[in-house]
């Protein structure tokens, strides 16, 4: 039976997981990396972002096949300096060289109190949050960068030219307290919301995107075939002019107007960079007073007088980490959009997923 928002079954999230690492270890993924890329898209469905979920599947399958990202990349990485790591991805998918990289970051801020990791020849590498996660699991704060393709145009010009490149922040929380997980879009919104609307057939809200013409507009398609704005106007552009040069010119990566678009550059690989830079959050007052001082802040700032008493104050990522609550005991909504898309990837590897298995007991 179908829901009203469309939903005809609700997934059991390690079932889900499973399906979708079947169907990239039939692209030639080996299994621990197919398990990843399966791990962090299933992650983003249950934090409730489903720009960012099992929707990419097939672009990431269709890249894999035109042979645009490898399924095997000879991942290297050197170390100029202990505290610092460079990695060349080799056109791997981006979950798989990001994991990678955040990895190296954890291991240098392990060494030195603070690691950095700069990639260049990665692609696009999901939900940002995914990674400060990691940090966070092994008691570190994290930033992590990224550019993007062309779509949101430097302040005072008209065309793309930056990314919509997403500004991430996670820091563990204190005893009582839970992490601070900030992941936002240097744009007004993230482009993936548009391109989800222009699937649906939804209007978007004004405001969010400029057509080809440089005209407002709230369809999604004339959106995505335009402009996205930035977010506070010359603020949004300044920081993702910043992500160019963490994450582009600083690594070796593409920059500035030249990172391929992973629907439509079908002629070459993305060449993304990335940035990731972990660091123990202890390290100038130690673990027991940063968790006290965190506490403090957090219930301070929960105690503030609210706009609406009936809505409380919440930190970043906590509607996130709710939902993921409220999905894993509930399951993940899907479609029959989402179930026709699993059964035809799943077909075009070669395999038999039995879809009538993912709901939950």
């Amino acid at each position: 039976m179908q829901a009203k928002d469309g939903t005809v079954v609700h997934a059991d999230a390690a079932r889900l997981e499973a399906a979708v690492a079947g169907i990239f270890a039939g692209l030639d993924l080996p299994a621990q990396d197919a398990a990843t890329v399966a791990h962090y898209l299933v992650l983003a469905d249950l934090r409730g972002v489903g720009t960012h979920g099992i929707s990419r599947i097939p672009v990431y399958a269709d890249r894999l096949r035109r042979g645009l990202v490898r399924a095997r990349p000879d991942i290297r990485v050197s170390h100029p300096m202990p505290a610092a790591a460079h990695v060349d991805g080799d056109d791997g998918l981006g979950f798989v060289v990001a994991r990678r990289a955040m990895q190296e970051a954890i291991a240098a801020s392990e060494r030195c109190g603070i690691g950095m990791a700069s990639v260049r020849n990665s692609a696009h590498f999901g939900m940002a949050a995914a990674y400060l996660l990691e940090a966070i699991d092994a008691g570190h704060a994290a930033f992590v960068f990224t550019n993007a393709s062309p779509s949101m145009p430097v302040w005072g010009g008209r065309s793309p030219f930056l990314g919509t490149s997403p500004f991430a922040f996670g820091a563990p929380g204190g005893e009582g307290s839970p992490p601070i997980v900030l992941d936002m879009a240097t744009s007004v919104v993230a482009r993936g919301k548009i391109r989800r609307a222009m699937q649906t057939g939804e209007p978007i809200p004004a405001g969010w995107a400029l057509d080809a013409d440089g005209r407002e507009t709230t369809d999604a398609r004339r959106a995505y075939e335009g402009i996205v704005l930035p977010l506070g106007g010359p603020k949004g552009s300044g920081l993702s002019l910043m992500m160019e040069v963490l994450a582009g010119v600083m690594s070796g990566a593409a920059y500035g107007g030249k990172v391929g678009d992973q629907y439509r550059d079908l002629d070459r690989p993305q060449n993304v960079g990335h940035s990731f830079i972990a660091f123990r959050p202890s390290l100038f007052l130690g673990e027991a007073a940063y968790r006290t001082r965190m506490d403090d802040l957090v219930t301070r700032a929960r105690t503030c007088p609210r706009v609406d008493d009936d809505q409380p104050i919440l930190m970043p990522g906590e509607p996130e980490a709710n939902r993921m609550k409220t999905r894993l005991a509930e399951g993940i909504p899907l479609t029959a959009a989402d179930l026709a898309m699993l059964r035809e990837q799943a077909d075009l590897a070669g395999l038999s997923i039995d879809l009538d298995t993912l709901g939950k007991a």
